[in-house]
């Protein structure tokens, strides 16, 4: 047992003591680093599906001014993988 204050203290309140640490931490600390993380992430989600749309809409774009290319280039990928696969 500890002395505190010239007080023994029971394990119990050891640990409850510890919990209000611990809770404490969390909400000073962690709570708020994860809120941040999510945001970064969240950021970083938003950014990948604009670069993705952007590119989307720029292939549509060739496919429907040159779509005998974009046909022919679809049928040379379908080949070659379907010969790596067998």
């Amino acid at each position: 047992m500890t002395e505190t204050n010239g007080q023994h203290d029971d394990p119990t309140a050891q640990i409850a003591r510890l919990r209000e640490q611990v809770e404490a931490l969390m909400k000073e600390r962690v709570t708020p680093a994860v809120t941040e993380m999510a945001g970064c992430a969240e950021n970083m989600v938003n950014s990948a599906a604009g670069v993705v749309r952007d590119q989307a809409q720029m292939i549509s774009g060739h496919v429907r001014e040159q779509p005998l290319i974009a046909v022919l280039l679809a049928a040379g990928v379908g080949y070659l993988l379907g010969r790596a696969t067998h």
